[in-house]
C-alpha cells in the first residue's frame, strides 16, 4: 500500500515550479509594483495593510507552499495536498475581493487601480487577483489530474519470508549460436567387425571357386 502513494519527483515538478512563480508574484506585486507604476491603492512600495495581508500575502504564501509540495513530494498524498493547497490559493486570489465585505463592514478591501488610463487599470485588475487567480487554478488542476491519473511510479515489491521461499530448479542454459560441421574420415581399426556378405554375393564367390 506505501509503495503505491509513492511517485517520482518530476511527476510535479513542472507545474510546482510555475505555481512558486506565480505565488512570489501574487505575494510580492503589491509592495514591488509601484516602482514600475503598477499597483493598487495605496500607490506606495513596500506598505503594509491589512487588506493586502488577507487577500495578496496569505492566498501568495499559499499558492508558494504548494508548489514547493509540488517539486519536492515523493508520495502522491503530499503532491495532491499541495495542489489542492495551491488551486485554494488560486481561488481566493479570484474571489478575495468580491467577498470581502462579507467581514468588512459591506466595504470591498483592496483598494483600487491606481493607473489613469482604461487599458492599464485593466492590466492590474487581472494582473494582481482576476488573471492571477484563474492562472493558479488552471495549473495545480492540471497537476492535481496528472498526479490521480497517471499510475505510481514506484511499485510495491512483495516480500517473501525466507522460510516460505523454495529454491528454484537449477537449469543449464543452452548454448546458442551457429554450429560449424566439418567433413572428416572415419578412422579405420584392426578390430572393426567384418560385414556379412549379402547371400547373392557369396554365391557368386561360390561359383568362382568351383571353375
Amino acid at each position: 500500500m506505501a509503495g503505491m502513494l509513492q511517485m517520482r519527483r518530476s511527476r510535479g515538478a513542472a507545474s510546482g515550479f510555475l505555481l512558486v512563480l506565480l505565488g512570489l508574484w501574487g505575494a510580492l506585486i503589491p509592495f514591488i509594483g509601484p516602482y514600475f507604476h503598477y499597483a493598487y491603492t495605496p500607490d506606495t512600495a513596500w506598505t503594509y495593510t491589512t487588506a493586502r495581508l488577507w487577500l495578496e500575502v496569505l492566498p501568495g504564501a499559499a499558492v508558494f507552499l504548494g508548489g514547493v509540495l509540488l517539486m519536492i513530494a515523493t508520495g502522491r498524498h503530499i503532491a495532491l495536498f499541495g495542489a489542492l493547497l495551491a488551486a485554494a490559493g488560486g481561488a481566493w486570489f479570484t474571489l478575495g475581493t468580491t467577498l470581502s465585505p462579507l467581514w468588512n463592514n459591506h466595504v470591498t478591501m483592496g483598494g483600487t487601480p491606481a493607473s489613469t488610463t482604461v487599458f492599464m487599470r485593466i492590466m492590474e485588475q487581472i494582473g494582481f487577483f482576476s488573471a492571477l487567480g484563474l492562472v493558479i487554478v488552471f495549473i495545480a488542476a492540471a497537476a492535481f489530474g496528472r498526479i490521480l491519473s497517471v499510475d505510481s511510479g514506484i511499485r510495491a515489491i512483495e516480500t517473501v519470508p525466507l522460510a516460505e521461499r523454495t529454491p528454484a530448479a537449477e537449469t543449464v542454459p543452452a548454448k546458442t549460436g551457429l554450429t560449424l560441421t566439418l567433413p572428416f574420415r572415419r578412422a579405420r581399426t584392426e578390430t572393426a567387425p567384418t560385414e556379412a556378405l549379402p547371400r547373392s554375393d557369396a554365391r557368386t564367390e561360390e561359383t568362382q571357386t568351383i571353375k
